[in-house]
């Protein structure tokens, strides 16, 4: 989950009116991206033809090929009794047919309401959930042993295919300090790592931190401490992971692949000050790349300053293939299939 400033910490009584400016300011224009350039001297941008055609509210065509949302926070979409149904229909019509739905709340006493979506969300013209659970960095205060022990209920629960988002986060005043975080993040990787499960990482460049925060925290660097603890207390177990709404560099980027990770491109891949994450997208092998909206924070161009949801998964997928010189339904197909190799008994059990 990508936050904005804490004035306008989302809450699901606020969720309308979120505006997020993390990574560049307010541009409404729609972005090409040339893949004929080397990653290193980073893909041009220009206005493309394709997505320039799209209405704000349109959506690219997949024709056959579906996609999957591998990170949105569904349980965030109370602002009226059917707001959540509607927003599961839209994601169907644009062609979602899975959504991971990812289970940390505002606190970790909901970390049950995504697995509990899971289970109760069926029927026609719905996409399949899958659920996570997890403690969020900024909620690292709260993993007590009754947090961590209900977390290990949940993730045992079939549905429940991922632990996360978990990770550290030194963009904000007030989140924890720096070793309440990493007690967090390690304990939970042990849970991930004793039950068999990837790990979903949430990690902020401190780059991108307040100034007040910088402060607080001093040289510490988000980014490389979670690679580092990543590197001690889970790599050892073989597992995968996801860091999801990736927003590092290249080198960043060849670092979490040599962890085995799969890197996550959410809507802040279309921004226009986001060159650092085009580079990446550019650079990552095909097998190891997903698509998400982290929604509702983080929409993408054109609707960015929206709420976002699992619809507008398709404009990230757009303009990531667009990046990659291939076509929107191959890359549909490619991020399908690494989700399902990620997550095997998506593949049983999915209608993706």
């Amino acid at each position: 989950m990508e936050r904005g400033s804490r004035r306008q910490q989302p809450t699901k009584k606020n969720l309308q009116v979120f505006y997020f400016e993390d990574f560049a300011a307010k541009d409404e224009e729609i972005w090409d991206f040339s893949p004929k350039l080397k990653p290193k001297s980073g893909p041009k941008l220009r206005l493309s033809k394709t997505l320039r055609k799209l209405a704000p509210g349109g959506l690219p065509p997949t024709e056959t090929s579906m996609l999957i949302d591998s990170h949105a926070h569904l349980d965030f979409y109370t602002t009226h009794p059917t707001d959540r149904d509607e927003v599961l229909r839209r994601a169907w019509d644009a062609g979602v047919r899975t959504i991971l739905a990812i289970g940390i709340g505002e606190n970790p006493f909901q970390m049950h309401l995504a697995l509990d979506l899971a289970k109760s969300v069926t029927g026609d013209h719905l996409p399949q959930l899958f659920a996570s659970a997890g403690i969020h960095p900024e909620q690292a205060h709260n993993a007590n042993p009754e947090a961590l022990a209900e977390l290990t209920r949940l993730a045992r629960q079939p549905l429940c295919i991922a632990v996360g988002e978990i990770g550290l986060d030194y963009y904000h005043l007030d989140n924890p300090e720096i070793p309440i975080q990493q007690h967090a993040f390690i304990q939970q990787m042990k849970i991930a790592a004793d039950l068999r499960k990837p790990i979903i990482i949430h990690c902020r460049t401190s780059e991108l931190a307040t100034p007040k925060a910088k402060e607080k925290y001093g040289p510490a660097d988000a980014a490389a401490d979670t690679y580092n603890l990543i590197e001690q207390h889970f790599r050892p177990s073989g597992l995968p992971g996801i860091m999801h709404c990736f927003s590092g560099s290249v080198d960043d980027a060849r670092r979490a692949l040599d962890l085995g990770f799969y890197i996550s491109f959410a809507g802040n891949l279309t921004y226009p000050k986001a060159q650092s994450i085009r580079d990446a997208a550019a650079f990552a092998p095909r097998d190891r790349i997903l698509v998400e909206t982290d929604a509702p924070f983080l929409a993408p161009i054109p609707l960015r300053g929206q709420r976002n949801e699992p619809a507008f998964v398709a404009h990230t997928a757009a303009a990531l293939a667009e990046l990659r010189g291939i076509s929107m339904e191959e890359l549909a197909d490619l991020t399908t299939e690494n989700f399902h190799h990620l997550f095997p008994s998506t593949r049983e059990n999915g209608r993706a």
